[in-house]
């Protein structure tokens, strides 16, 4: 004879079964209604860095968080500059440019820095492939810093 705490579970399994999809209907039109969460545009993102040419063979070293709005926080050592960075290109990874006067070896390591996530509302997606890690800071001396 089955107990009473499985009798319990199974109930409650089945409640959850039956009535799970018919409150999904209710919580979309007050999703709906509700409105913006926020005044800001959400902007979140994922860093990564790995040894190799491309992510897909990379194994990620480090991976660290960055949210810029309303205020920049996340694992990023430095989230402020990274932010500031950010946005003298839009939130362009791409269009970071090399800063002056920074020399580096042509040693050949290569790094590959990946950003996921959405700035401004906006998806992002990047991946790039740099010759080694001084290279790397060099093109994004707070944003890929870390």
């Amino acid at each position: 004879m089955p107990s009473p705490a499985r009798w319990t579970a199974a109930l409650t399994l089945s409640a959850a079964a039956v009535c799970g999809p018919l409150a999904l209907p209710a919580a979309a039109a007050h999703a709906a209604t509700a409105g913006p969460a926020s005044l800001y545009a959400p902007t979140a993102l994922v860093l990564s860095v790995g040894h190799g040419e491309r992510a897909a063979d990379a194994t990620a070293e480090r991976a660290v968080t960055l949210s810029c709005a309303p205020t920049p926080s996340g694992t990023h050592p430095a989230p402020a500059e990274a932010c500031a960075e950010l946005r003298t290109v839009d939130g362009d990874p791409a269009s970071l440019s090399p800063g002056d006067g920074v020399l580096c070896t042509k040693e050949y390591d290569p790094v590959v820095v990946t950003v996921e996530g959405v700035w401004r509302g906006k998806r992002l997606s990047y991946e790039r492939s740099f010759a080694n890690p001084c290279v790397k800071n060099a093109y994004g001396p707070a944003v890929f810093a870390f």
